[in-house]
């Protein structure tokens, strides 16, 4: 019978509000109590709706509280936040951007100045008007006459404003919480102060604990935590691990508060007032703002809590520095990391870290210095870390592509139009991060299905890679594509006379210095050796010795798509693309089609070099010469 077990009993597995109806009124009718009754009447019928609510409401409830339990399955954010507490890992709070400044108060006397937290310094971006504060109070002498803060590698200083909130210890009150009542805290500019009585006029500085390690019964720090309601709370030890509070400690709790990204990019400061009563102040720049950043994600969080669980609050392998970078630096949109024993060439004793930041191409040295700086509290003593920015190399489609005319209204260049787009959204989607791979196969499926009109495409693939020429000087160099190049035999598309480029390996042009008339480019012989040319009407002509050699695939100590240039002494270069450049650009043909970042490689698709052509399928649109004159374009580069 349906709602019932083999055992006649009620089945209770259905949580679907018919199915539990369903469930409920087969039972009842089974039962010799309530034979020939109408369970369609109105009365029953509102009393198995009102048992099956009932049911579906707990069932449901019940649901939702088992997902909370779990950190995978929590929908909540406070639950996320619990159980990453629980793992030892604290969410990243919004970030504010970070600039460096150096300044110099022109008509300082005296044998010292001071800067006191909460001095600000004001910038415009995009017309919007945002000010960058100093969170440490900073006292300076005068160095040869000058009274410079942060000379050289100047001070860091946080877009947002400068609060502070006060609480008076209320031991009587079991309730009291240390909760910061604003939104947009950025919770690593927090400082932690402590009066013994507001009466007090001297105060203690509490530090934030990062590890117990180090925590004994009378150590100053305090700890944070993300609240249920999004906030911040700031608590203390009980005496045994950490220093306790005290009835009628007043706890001084003073942070910036901040607009995030807003304000990242700042390059133009000015000084608000005086310091220390004198107003002649010059501000340089000597890192622009960068790092600020929305809050942590729930899925950020679920991801990076069990990873820093397992980095242990210490740097020993690649993953603990992959774990351990995001804490110090939130704005890291991808990041990657090896050891140097897998550099090119090895390296040991250091490792190396790549960061693409969310906000900007390229980290600033400032902050490069500052997460360095910050890792030497987790690194193994014998391990240097390096930060390197990454490189970018572009891959090139050619994409040829049939459609049926007779189903569609677009014209080929509509078509073509829509597969740029799709194209430029896949590369922002799938690729553009470290370790994400080019994988051939499905970016040609993503073509065919832009439109039901597409029938196939065939697209064939080159890369590139720009190197910055040290213009007026000898200058070699090497270009590291870090995937075989294809070759598949010696002397394959070797050099020829005429104006088709040579080889698989190609430039933008350049001139020499000494040669002010002559636009030169590069290319291969098709056996490893680079040539460089000028054109000269229809010949080309070519320098007597070579210039470099390239690696196409990967033997013993040599890597493949590795082009190196010996001893260029490069003038200027040629613009491309429409626009000035300071940049060579060398393009390749790659072995594969699958393409591979590797250490601190990014792959992107160049949109602007990109082309895509459609003609009718023939056949598919039923032309009369179908069958005759029906003509495809090759599957591999010229």
């Amino acid at each position: 019978m349906a709602g019932l077990n083999v055992k006649g009993k009620m089945e209770i597995t259905e949580l679907d509000f018919d199915s539990i109806k369903s469930n409920l009124k087969t039972y009842l009718k089974g039962q010799s109590e309530f034979t020939d009754y109408d369970f369609e009447g109105s009365g029953l019928n509102i009393m198995l709706d009102t048992l099956a609510y009932n049911t579906h409401y707990n069932a449901f409830l019940a649901n939702m509280l088992a997902n909370e339990m779990f950190l995978d399955t929590a929908q909540k954010r406070n639950s996320v936040a619990s159980h990453a507490k629980a793992l030892g890992y604290t969410p990243v709070s919004t970030k504010a951007p970070t600039a460096y400044l150096e300044v110099q108060v022109n008509d300082a006397t005296g044998a010292n100045i001071l800067m006191p937290a909460g001095y600000a310094f004001s910038t415009t971006i995009n017309g919007v008007g945002y000010n960058f504060v100093n969170t440490t109070s900073r006292t300076i002498q005068p160095n040869a006459g000058l009274y410079v803060f942060g000379s050289g590698t100047g001070i860091p200083v946080h877009e947002g404003s400068w609060t502070t909130t006060r609480f008076t210890v209320d031991l009587n009150d079991a309730d009291q919480r240390f909760v910061i009542p604003n939104e947009g805290v950025d919770i690593s500019t927090l400082s932690v102060t402590l009066k013994e009585t507001e009466a007090s006029t001297t105060t203690t500085t509490y530090l934030a604990a990062t590890s117990l390690v180090a925590i004994t019964a009378t150590t100053k720090a305090f700890f944070v935590q993300e609240t249920v309601d999004n906030q911040w709370e700031v608590y203390f030890g009980d005496g045994i691990i950490g220093d306790a509070v005290d009835e009628g400690n007043v706890v001084i709790l003073s942070y910036v508060i901040t607009n995030a990204a807003a304000a990242n990019g700042a390059v133009a400061f000015t000084a608000s007032g005086a310091i220390s009563g004198f107003s002649d102040i010059t501000v340089t720049v000597i890192g622009a703002a960068a790092g600020g950043a929305v809050a942590e994600t729930m899925e950020s969080i679920k991801l990076s809590a069990p990873f820093s669980y397992a980095a242990q609050n210490r740097t020993v392998t690649a993953k603990d520095y992959a774990a351990i970078v995001p804490t110090i630096y939130p704005n890291v949109e991808s990041i990657s990391v090896w050891g140097g024993e897998y550099n090119n060439p090895a390296v040991y004793g250091k490792v190396y870290i790549s960061i693409r930041p969310k906000t900007g191409t390229a980290l600033t040295e400032a902050t490069k210095t500052s997460i360095v700086t910050t890792l030497e509290d987790y690194n193994v003593v014998s391990v240097t870390p390096v930060i390197l920015d990454p490189e970018t190399t572009k891959i090139i489609p050619t994409v040829n592509f049939k459609y049926n005319s007779t189903i569609t209204t677009k014209t080929a260049a509509n078509l073509a139009s829509d597969i740029t787009a799709a194209i430029g959204t896949w590369s922002d989607d799938n690729l553009e991060k470290h370790e994400s791979i080019f994988r051939y196969s499905p970016f040609t499926t993503m073509i065919d299905e832009v439109d039901p009109a597409i029938m196939s495409n065939i697209t064939t693939i080159k890369m590139s890679k720009t190197f910055k020429p040290t213009t007026g000087t000898a200058t070699a160099y090497t270009i590291n594509f870090e995937n075989n190049l294809y070759h598949p035999h010696s002397g394959h598309a070797a050099s020829t006379a005429g104006i088709t480029a040579g080889g698989i390996l190609s430039s933008s042009g350049f001139k020499y210095t000494g040669d002010a008339t002559n636009v030169w480019y590069y290319e291969d012989d098709g056996a490893g050796l680079i040539k460089a040319y000028y054109v000269s009407g229809s010949v080309k002509v070519y320098k007597a010795a070579s210039v470099g050699t390239v690696t196409y695939t990967t033997s013993g100590v040599l890597i493949g798509g590795t082009v190196t240039l010996t001893k260029e002494d490069i003038a200027s270069v040629e613009n491309y693309d429409g626009i000035a450049q300071t940049y060579i650009r060398i393009t390749v043909q790659p072995d594969s089609n699958d393409i591979v970042p590797v250490r601190n490689q990014i792959l992107e698709i160049d949109t602007t070099n990109l082309s895509v052509t459609g003609v009718v399928d023939t056949i598919a649109s039923g032309a009369s010469d179908a069958g005759v004159n029906y003509t495809t374009v090759s599957s591999y580069n010229p």
